[in-house]
């Protein structure tokens, strides 16, 4: 496709919020705070690729020149660098690498063995930054490799950032933000993120603001799954909705008791989320389209283990996703007689319950003693996209539990399994490069191949056989747990390559779908 087309599966929606609730001065630091996402904008496109700030500036200088070149900067920023996810991670513009697996968070020439045996000579301390989340791997003068902190790294836009999160701090009404705006500032300069991170956690959930800015995800690492990049989303606080969802806090424990594993395999250290539903005013730094309709945060093990996470659900940008993309999906793929059991109750709440389920199954290899190795260590390039199947599928499996026993009333499991079905479309259209996108691949096979959902070859419909299904996704939630807790990479591999693929159906489907938007793409009225 040309560029005007690739830009035009992004449907250009305006999400907005009611800001009646803030503060003169809280309105003053969500000024400083979207100055944030911009200097993390810059942080990004340096861990993203050595040669992606310099093609930033070379095509925002070039954008007026001609009407291809304004393209090339618009769907550039839209997503977030020259690789399109939508077309296997290709470059969509001229003279541009294959995207480096490591991104710019290792030496481009560096080889996994050199890796691993330069970590088995550095101290445990030491090793635990060289495949954590904060160090960048950097050759010394000689060549050698070594540690370089995210704060050092990246300090002439983190210093800045810094100063305008604690003035930010100093504006907020709510005391606890004002807390963690400080720490984070801190964070920035000592790269010491833990103590911030529980500081987050400790957030008020009636704070009118509620923020996540930080390094957190490292899906683009797709190297060793290790290495997290900055991004900031900046929200108002939905008091309505969040206090509809507290129900879902005690329900963690009880979905984990029925989990279809072993008892050794189950997570005995759960500690239930705090739940927020937000609405989005702006966001920053790793945060390309497809948007972010949630998130479970933090990611960093030792904050977890400490404090447990928070949910956040973004509702503005999850309407946009329900009604822009995916019932017009459904209406292309999904049986006659079943669409009038999309519903967005369905989407939203299982939206909510793939975010919990990160939290379900193993975290580290059964077995493993001190110091325990973790999954996401033990998976590495497979960890991503095993971990949004896991979630995607133990929320499934954790909605049936919820229906049946009366915590959900406002969705049928018809809806759930419905709308799940059409909403795998959605997130394969990604590609298969991203991790939502290969591991919805690996579900819809999975499920196929157990009878839980079928396909129609005459009609070339998709629909759910709800006599099979429940068993199916008991299964697969299973297999994939204990590929993680057994931390066996070749079983990993052979797993992903069997059903991460777009299998002959998958491929006509998409096919038919190419007038549909991919995702939305913001905008932000009220900035």
């Amino acid at each position: 496709m040309d560029l005007k087309s690739r830009i035009s599966q992004y449907k250009p929606t305006k999400l907005t919020a009611d800001l009646s609730h803030l503060t003169a001065d809280d309105k003053l630091a969500l000024k400083k705070l979207v100055k944030v996402c911009h200097l993390l904008d810059s942080v990004y496109f340096d861990q993203l690729w050595s040669g992606a700030p310099s093609l930033r500036k070379k095509l925002e200088l070039e954008k007026d020149n001609s009407e291809l070149q304004k393209l090339q900067y618009e769907y550039f920023n839209l997503i977030k660098g020259p690789w399109d996810p939508s077309d296997h991670e290709k470059p969509f513009l001229e003279n541009v690498p294959s995207k480096p697996p490591g991104a710019n968070l290792y030496p481009e020439d560096m080889s996994k063995d050199e890796f691993n045996s330069w970590v088995a000579t550095l101290s445990p301390p030491q090793q635990k930054h060289a495949r954590g989340f904060y160090h960048k791997i950097v050759r010394d003068s000689c060549g050698a490799l070594q540690l370089q902190p995210y704060s050092e790294a990246y300090k002439d836009l983190l210093a800045p950032a810094a100063v305008l999160l604690s003035e930010a701090a100093h504006l907020v009404s709510n005391p606890s933000l004002k807390s963690f705006l400080l720490s984070r500032a801190q964070s920035f300069l000592d790269n010491d993120y833990v103590k911030s991170e529980i500081l987050w956690l400790k957030i008020d959930p009636l704070s009118p603001i509620n923020v996540a800015i930080g390094p957190y995800e490292v899906y683009k690492d797709t190297l060793f799954s290790s290495k997290s990049f900055f991004e900031a989303f900046i929200h108002v606080t939905d008091f309505y909705e969040t206090n509809q969802l507290d129900k879902f806090t005690s329900s963690l424990k009880f979905i984990e008791s029925k989990l279809p594993i072993p008892d050794n395999y189950k997570n005995d250290d759960l500690l239930p989320p705090t739940i927020v539903v937000v609405n989005q005013i702006y966001n920053g730094g790793d945060t390309s389209v497809p948007m972010t309709a949630a998130y479970n945060l933090p990611n960093d093990e030792d904050a977890i283990n400490i404090a447990g996470s928070k949910l956040t659900l973004i509702k503005n940008v999850q309407h946009g996703k329900f009604d822009s993309v995916l019932k017009p999906i459904a209406d292309v793929v999904i049986d006659e007689q079943s669409l009038s059991l999309i519903d967005f109750d369905a989407f939203f709440t299982h939206v909510l319950l793939h975010e919990v389920a990160h939290s379900n199954g193993p975290h580290y290899i059964i077995g493993s003693t001190s110091p325990k190795q973790t999954v996401r260590s033990k998976m590495e390039e497979f960890h991503s996209v095993l971990e949004e199947a896991k979630a995607d599928i133990t929320g499934l499996f954790a909605a049936k539990l919820l229906v049946d026993s009366g915590v959900i009333q406002n969705a049928s499991m018809k809806q759930f399994y419905t709308t799940y079905l059409a909403s795998a479309f959605r997130s394969i259209r990604f590609g298969l490069n991203e991790a939502h996108g290969q591991g919805q691949a690996i579900q819809l096979n999975y499920l196929i191949d157990q009878g839980g959902f079928e396909y129609n070859y005459s009609t070339k419909k998709f629909s759910v056989n709800f006599d099979k299904i429940d068993d199916a996704v008991s299964k697969l939630v299973s297999e994939i747990m204990l590929i993680q807790g057994n931390g066996d990479k070749a079983v990993a591999s052979s797993f992903v390559g069997k059903y991460g693929i777009n299998r002959e159906y998958t491929s006509d489907a998409l096919d038919k779908l190419l007038l549909i938007p991919i995702d939305i793409q913001p905008i932000y009225p009220q900035i």
